[in-house]
């Protein structure tokens, strides 16, 4: 019996540190965004943001499935839909560029 609730216990820290690196992750991107933009004066989305976008909204949507927490997995997973997206403009945009 010690064992299993030892094992329960090593699982729930586990997820909960999963919870907190992927909202470490995302909260990343707010940081590079500021400090990019106070560096160039002007507001600035740099490719980073959108590399931690999809790194944390991923790491999260693990954990809300972990938690079966439907209004966390639609609110995460649209979030890397529009993640991906935007990735995929920017490199159309920069594919275009380098063609032209």
């Amino acid at each position: 019996m010690n064992v299993d609730l030892w094992l329960v216990s090593f699982t729930l820290t586990v997820w909960i540190a999963v919870g907190f690196a992927g909202q470490l992750l995302f909260s990343a991107r707010f940081i590079v965004q500021w400090v990019l933009s106070e560096r160039k004066g002007r507001s600035y989305i740099p490719m980073a943001f959108w590399y931690f976008s999809i790194a944390g909204g991923m790491t999260l949507l693990a954990y809300a499935i972990h938690r079966q927490d439907p209004v966390f997995i639609v609110g995460q997973a649209f979030g890397l839909i529009i993640y991906l997206r935007n990735l995929t403009l920017i490199f159309r945009e920069r594919s275009r560029a380098s063609e032209g």
